[in-house]
């Protein structure tokens, strides 16, 4: 096995670095207090071609690895979860749905405008009264000759009212047993009449990141519109979700090295009882523990990065992934928060946004008690993954970087 990244995942890496540190860390603590999205992050991260990283040249995007995707995310969920959740959305969950199960057409007229930044995309699954329960969402999609008709309420949806496409799954059967298999996928453009939505405010993390709400109110979705077949919605989403937990748990990498880096530094300058913290053994603990889930986060995710570049189903490393790595998180930064002391208690630190931050990734892209029971299941050989009509297409140098 080889570890080492290449010249070109490097250089990426640090273009990515430096693009968080200098243009988004300075800002971040103001808008978070404001719960507000950062002014042009969006566009910016567009231009630096992010929001195609991973997407072949010929359909608008630069055409990297899969793996690429992953150093992404780490590096800006280091300076702000947020960031990474745009990466989780409009990469995770749709263009690269797009680019799974679109057809030619589809590609060329969503999944291009998204890969170039032209385009904002999201994903919209969870509903007001199901989240983990997905099989039983009761929106519908309802045809009526050349087009569907949605109606239905999407909540927790991330870059809701930034978004210009979603990948929206809906109920297309309703008397379907078991009922996932009367759920379909569609990409809809969020201008569309009927379409309404808005801000979630409030919220406890990710405050200067757009999260919201999409109501659908007879709106008339061109069935050529439709992300694969009618009936093959849940594979669809669920293909997605390995996708998104596999960025969320990259991203979460990021915020272990965050709060390890932080607590090194302020470790080696408090003081107490005539030395510097970092020499008691119960601060060394937490940072030890912090470098072990780091490194074990960081391969977690590589290997799934690698899987993917393979071609090979990546669904049980994806959810281990992102399990391990937002509990991880969630323990780095509480760990964090507790080297700092009353400082880790207030925001003047950014270890307390970290900490804020890191609890909602327990609960998106699958609760840790979902993974448990997805990791249980494997374990136990009562879970085993079905080939699919269509496989995400495995990484091809020659052919992504084609014009």
């Amino acid at each position: 096995m080889d570890f080492r990244l290449t010249d070109e995942h490097r250089m990426v890496q640090q273009m990515v670095r430096d693009f968080a540190q200098k243009e988004i860390a300075p800002l971040v603590k103001e808008y978070d207090r404001k719960h507000e999205p950062i002014p042009g992050v969006l566009e910016r991260m567009g231009e630096l071609g992010l929001l195609g990283i991973s997407i072949p040249v010929r359909y608008g995007g630069q055409g990297m690895d899969y793996i690429t995707l992953g150093l992404v995310s780490e590096e800006l969920e280091y300076v702000d979860s947020t960031l990474r959740v745009v990466m989780s959305v409009h990469m995770g969950l749709c263009a690269l749905s797009i680019l799974h199960w679109g057809t030619e057409a589809q590609k060329q007229k969503f999944l291009v405008p998204l890969a170039r930044g032209e385009k904002v995309g999201a994903g919209a699954f969870t509903e007001p009264g199901h989240g983990s329960d997905f099989a039983r969402i009761q929106g519908t999609a309802r045809r009526e000759g050349d087009v569907y008709i949605l109606n239905g309420e999407k909540m927790w949806i991330s870059l809701a009212t930034k978004a210009d496409y979603a990948l929206v799954t809906m109920r297309t059967d309703p008397h379907a047993d078991p009922p996932h298999r009367g759920l379909t996928a569609f990409i809809v453009d969020l201008h569309s009449p009927g379409v309404t939505r808005g801000d979630i405010k409030g919220k406890l993390g990710v405050r200067a990141g757009s999260t919201g709400w999409i109501a659908f109110q007879n709106v008339e979705v061109p069935v050529e519109n439709r992300i694969g077949e009618e009936g093959e919605g849940f594979k669809v989403t669920m293909s997605a979700f390995d996708r998104g937990r596999y960025t969320v748990g990259a991203g979460a990498a990021g915020l272990i090295r965050a709060a390890l880096d932080a607590s090194v530094a302020y470790a080696r300058e408090r003081r107490t009882f005539g030395q510097p913290i970092g020499h008691h053994q119960l601060i060394k603990e937490k940072i030890a523990r912090m470098a072990r889930d780091y490194e074990m986060t960081r391969l977690l995710y590589l290997h799934t990065g690698w899987l993917m570049n393979q071609g090979q189903r990546f669904t049980r490393q994806a959810s281990l992934t992102k399990w391990f790595g937002t509990e991880a998180a969630f323990r780095a930064a509480h760990d964090a928060i507790q080297i700092h002391g009353a400082y880790g208690y207030s925001d003047e630190y950014d270890v307390e946004r970290f900490f804020r931050n890191s609890r909602g990734a327990m609960i998106y892209e699958g609760s840790s008690e979902i993974h448990t029971l997805i990791q249980a299941d494997y374990a136990l050989g009562y879970r085993y993954d079905k080939p699919l009509r269509k496989e995400l297409p495995p990484y091809d140098p020659d052919e992504w970087l084609a014009e």
